[in-house]
């Protein structure tokens, strides 16, 4: 998954600890491959296309690089990895059972469960097919947030990449539903929760808890709801991360987490959102915030004991530059309308100057100076994406950059 932001941070911060890091990705040349902490990168098959051409190049790789350690990142390379793993002789994969990761990637199944065991969520109803569109949306007050259970769904030609949509009425509610592909159902219907998105990301293994780390999301792309561009660390609410353990105990997680909360802002009561169960696309900020989960995940895989990290350091802020440019054009040539944003959402005027406000802990995240050519490729590659498509787009622009495809 070299294409992924999180992979070039597993990369940096692996190397940076004296490992030998290999990358392979969907594309000879990628994100993560063009760091100097690479040792080599390769190009294997699609794992939502061909997952098992995909696993038979993976499968070879690990043994002509003699890896002891493999990382998959998006949620596609562990759905294939994870029921797989035997195959990987002498190879740790350091992430749960792929019956555990099945029922944490599937949003009702794990909404479900947390239900059951106290912990505040949205208000849904889910939909097995199109033609189940409710005429008062659910007994869900407009707009309502249209959320495929899954991800990654399958379909006719390999599984596909989900998203989530908002419908202001009933007809816009039919319309949408019934555009939807059939393997993106069952579908949930949800209540739109507005308040600030908290992320808290554990690392848990065995029964041990060795990474604990907490941000907020500042802008995001699209700027409804997507891809956090730019967020900042906080010190991690007691309350919220014990939840957050008690539910990954309760379903026997080992590996890292995130663990995604919205704030109602009426209620002020936190709802929970989903769980990823792969390295977030904001990975970056723990590590500068001092809570580096690649360099721990690896030392528990190898049977070292790390020392935990319980919390980071607060107030740090990082920037994931193009996409943060995507968002201010996208704030700019639409409306908040157009955008489905929320009624406290900042003026277009507001939007330009935060963009251009520094702060003395801002950090870049794929832009570093001492190791400058993934940046120099991304660039290549977000002009390129910009000029086909006649618009703005970044060539990293897909839901498993996300560390979720929420709603907002």
């Amino acid at each position: 998954d070299g294409e992924e932001r999180s992979a070039l941070a597993v990369v940096r911060s692996l190397g940076r600890a004296g490992y030998s890091v290999y990358v392979c990705a969907s594309a000879a040349s990628s994100l993560a491959g063009a760091s100097r902490y690479a040792r080599a990168e390769a190009a294997v098959a699609s794992p939502l296309i061909d997952p098992d051409r995909f696993l038979h190049g993976v499968h070879e790789l690990t043994r002509r690089w003699r890896i002891s350690v493999l990382i998959p990142i998006s949620e596609a390379a562990l759905r294939a990895v994870l029921p797989a793993r035997d195959r990987f002789d002498r190879v740790t994969v350091p992430f749960p059972s792929a019956e555990t990761f099945r029922v944490v990637s599937d949003k009702a199944c794990l909404l479900s469960i947390a239900h059951g065991l106290g912990i505040p969520t949205p208000t849904q109803r889910m939909l097995a097919q199109p033609d189940e569109c409710p005429d008062d949306g659910g007994g869900l007050a407009y707009p309502v947030v249209i959320k495929p259970s899954k991800s990654v769904a399958a379909g006719t030609n390999g599984a596909f990449k989900t998203s989530v949509q908002y419908a202001a009425d009933r007809e816009e509610l039919a319309r949408r539903l019934a555009r939807l592909p059939a393997g993106a159902f069952p579908v949930l219907l949800q209540r739109r929760v507005v308040g600030p998105g908290i992320g808290i990301f554990v690392l848990r293994w065995k029964q041990d808890v060795l990474g604990v780390f907490a941000h907020r999301r500042i802008r995001e792309k699209p700027p409804a709801g997507g891809v956090s561009v730019y967020r900042e660390s906080l010190l991690p609410d007691p309350g919220l991360v014990q939840r957050s353990v008690n539910l990954l105990e309760h379903l026997d997680w080992q590996g890292v987490a995130m663990v995604e909360y919205k704030v109602d802002e009426a209620t002020g009561e936190p709802c929970l959102m989903e769980i990823n169960g792969r390295f977030w696309g904001s990975l970056q900020l723990a590590i500068d915030a001092g809570v580096d989960f690649p360099r721990l995940l690896v030392q528990a895989a190898l049977g070292e004991a790390p020392m935990p990290v319980l919390e980071g350091r607060p107030g740090t802020r990082s920037r994931w530059l193009w996409g943060d440019v995507d968002h201010l054009i996208t704030r700019l040539r639409r409306s908040a309308a157009q955008l489905d944003l929320p009624p406290n959402a900042v003026t277009r005027l507001r939007a330009v100057l935060e963009f251009f406000m520094i702060r003395r802990r801002d950090c870049t995240e794929v832009l570093r100076f001492s190791d400058m050519r993934p940046f120099l490729r991304e660039t290549r590659m977000w002009i390129r994406a910009a000029l086909g498509k006649q618009g703005p787009s970044s060539a990293h622009d897909t839901p498993e950059h996300a560390e979720s495809t929420r709603q907002r």
